[in-house]
């Protein structure tokens, strides 16, 4: 990785600081985010129907897509913030929500899961926020059992033109907000590259404006694994 994306404006984010911007979202996250995600939220859940079984929400926040998950999947939610899991629970207690099956305080970095545990692994809008996206990664592909999936949907950095120069300028302040609009598509690839357990099966923009990316990357059994070394 290059020393650009760990120093300065570049550097992973704080653990700290996302929580505290993350606990100051959310008793308006769902009015001022949801609106604005929705496209994202619901391909990367439209993607995770169609792998179906058992998925691992990483970041369910407030649990503004369980509606967007149907009976054909069984979820469970994580995110490491309290208050934000703590709406997603008061949601949950409605009722509405059978096929969504526990949601947890938890570090995505250090997931509690067995190896294999689940058909498929989302992550909505996190990716770019969390302190060491690599190791999150790993994670998310240790949990997936092979033949599964790990789908992503984020907004990923331009890396060229007026777009891009916009993106670096406010990449610093944009922190205490609970943003990072620089992390480029690279550094999945280059993750998925080092792995070598996984392949990218689809990168593509989302609708209407294609400010949010999907990227979806599928779990390869052993042998696969040990043929593309």
């Amino acid at each position: 990785m290059s020393k650009s994306s760990r120093d300065g404006a570049f550097a992973d984010p704080d653990r700290h600081v996302m929580e505290k911007a993350y606990a100051r979202w959310a008793p308006l996250y769902d009015a001022v985010c949801g609106p604005i995600f929705e496209s994202g939220r619901r391909a990367a859940a439209a993607a995770a129907r169609s792998v179906g079984g058992r998925i691992l929400e990483v970041g369910v926040g407030t649990g503004l897509s369980f509606a967007d998950y149907d009976a054909s999947c069984e979820i469970v939610g994580i995110d490491m913030s309290a208050p934000m899991v703590s709406k997603a629970l008061d949601r949950l207690a409605t009722g509405q929500f059978p096929h969504v099956k526990s949601v947890m305080v938890m570090d995505a970095s250090d997931l509690a899961f067995a190896d294999g545990t689940f058909d498929c692994v989302v992550a909505q809008f996190v990716i770019t926020l969390v302190a060491d996206a690599e190791r999150v990664l790993d994670e998310c592909a240790r949990v997936v059992r092979p033949g599964g999936e790990i789908i992503l949907v984020n907004h990923l950095y331009s890396e060229r033109g007026l777009t891009a120069a916009i993106e670096r300028l406010f990449a610093r302040p944009a922190r205490a907000l609970g943003l990072r609009p620089e992390f480029p598509f690279a550094r999945l690839a280059a993750w998925a590259n080092a792995h070598g357990g996984v392949a990218l099966v689809e990168r593509r923009p989302i609708k209407p404006l294609g400010v949010y990316t999907l990227v979806r990357f599928r779990r390869l059994a052993a042998v696969q694994a040990e043929a593309a070394e």
